[in-house]
Parts: C-alpha cells; structure tokens; sequence
C-alpha cells in the first residue's frame, strides 16, 4: 500500500510556500501528496522536481463548473471541459503524477432536478473517452469519482462510476473509492468496494465528518475488512478539509475546526491507516 496526503487540507495550490509541510508529511512517513490542479499556470515540472527531491510521489484531484460541464447540452462547453481536463492531464504529466482522481466526469454543485439523462450519460462517455485518450498518450492514470447525491447528480455510487468507466472502455480510465460518499450513498461497504473490480486505483480515506481517519463514524472495520479482502494494493490518500482557505470551507460546507492543526490529522491519520492495513495483512 501507499499512503498520501490530500494537500486541499493547506491550500487550493501548492507553490513553494507550501514546501515545507511536504517536508513535514515526509519525515511523517507518507509515500507521497495529492495536488490540487485547480491554477494551470503554476510551473509543475519545477514543483515535480521539488518532490523527487524530497522523495514524495504524486497524484492529483481536480474538478469542473458549470461553465466547462463535460454532459451539458451545449457542445461548445462540453469541448471545453475536454479541453480543460486534457491541459490539466499536461500539467500532471509535468509534475510527474501517476492518478488523476476527482469529479471531472460532470459540474460539481450543479443539479437539473433529476438523475441523468440518457443524453447527459452519452455526452459524459464520449468526453471521458476522448479525455482518456489523452490520458493514456501522457501516460497518466484516470481515477473517476462519484459523489453523494447533495454534490452531484451525475455519479452517486461507485456501481455507477465502474458502469462510467468500463462504457468509456479505455484502459486509462479507472475510478476511486471515497469513504465519505459511501458513508452516506451505499447500502453495503464491501459491496460498494467489489462494485470497482479491476477498475478500482485510487481510494481516499475520508471521516464522515471530514476530519482526522478513525475519530468519527464511519464503518472503518467493515471498509479495511473490503478494502484488504479485495486485494487492492495502491494509493491509500487522506482527503479531510479545514477552515485554512475560506473559498474551500465553503465549498466542502466546513464552518468549525475539527482537529487540533493540520499535521496532527495528517499524523493522527497516517497512523491509523497503517495500523488498520497491518492488523489485516501481518
């Protein structure tokens, strides 16, 4: 297994101010961080060479809006969303990150009123399939989110990511496991963790309430019980959200601090995890 930290939990980018921390999630024990890839503009070959030399590897979350949704009916904003998608695809082929993970798949916090349409799922297909062919030409891996049903309409369970995924029918294209959205769309863990079969590459260890793995509610024998039974072997990344950049607390619905600074959760967290996999695979 590989353990990572999600950086959101600091910032929605990660310049050399953040360096730092990295040094810190290092000397932690982590094997690598997650990067936000929301501004395309920063220099991630020089951030990658930056973590090569701290020893971290990479992987990668981002997400799209309204105005670049990849299954609206409008083409020219579907194209746009590709395109986006794609250059983000570069940015993470620079910074030498392996996973590409999140929500990309359609607009977050965007709803029509209904489930998704049989055009909305046409239209999310052929734009995934043609991100997934960019994907495999820069030699970074897919790894589609469904999100529970108060942040997205598109994909809620991950029976319907892998369904998105093996209809997309590219070998780049794979999908993620989330504690949090299971906690509150599946009616059976390890159901849910099966569901990906070989499309499952990444998972993010997350509390339900967004704070430090292990101190909350979520049903963690029954989702290690899953995760080690199912064989899964890769990227095991803490995603938990704080009150550090106002424009994340908002958007991940955050209004109180839940833990007592940041590393403490990214400790506490790494600690937790490694425990919970060796008690299972000593």
């Amino acid at each position: 297994m590989k353990y990572g930290m999600n950086l959101l939990l600091w910032s929605g980018e990660v310049t050399d101010a953040l360096l730092p921390v990295c040094e810190k999630l290092k000397a932690a024990g982590y094997d690598g961080v997650e990067l936000p890839m929301f501004n395309l503009d920063l220099d991630y070959a020089s951030l990658g060479k930056q973590l090569d030399s701290l020893g971290l590897a990479r992987t990668a979350v981002t997400i799209r809006n309204e105005g670049d949704n990849p299954i609206s009916p409008d083409k020219a904003v579907r194209d746009l969303g590709v395109s986006l998608t794609k250059k983000t695809l570069d940015a993470c082929a620079a910074a030498g990150v392996e996973t590409l993970v999140g929500p990309y798949h359609s607009a977050i916090g965007v709803f029509s009123g209904a489930g998704p349409t049989a055009d909305e799922w046409k239209w999310g297909v052929d734009s995934m399939r043609q991100v997934a062919e960019h994907a495999g030409k820069v030699g970074v891996k897919l790894g589609v989110e469904a999100l529970n049903r108060f942040e997205c309409y598109f994909l809620n369970t991950h029976a319907d990511s892998t369904r998105f995924a093996r209809e997309v029918d590219h070998e780049a294209c794979g999908i993620m496991y989330d504690t949090f959205h299971c906690n509150i769309e599946e009616k059976n863990v390890t159901a849910a963790v099966k569901a990906g079969g070989d499309k499952l590459c990444h998972i993010h260890i997350s509390e339900n309430d967004r704070s430090t793995p292990g101190d909350g509610a979520i049903r963690w024998d029954e989702n290690f019980d899953a995760i080690v039974g199912s064989g899964y072997d890769g990227w095991m990344v803490i995603e938990a959200f704080g009150l550090s950049l106002p424009e994340i607390a908002a958007a991940t619905k955050i209004w109180r601090k839940m833990y007592p600074d940041e590393m403490s959760l990214a400790t506490n967290g790494l600690k937790f995890m490694r425990g919970e996999i060796e008690k299972r695979t000593s």
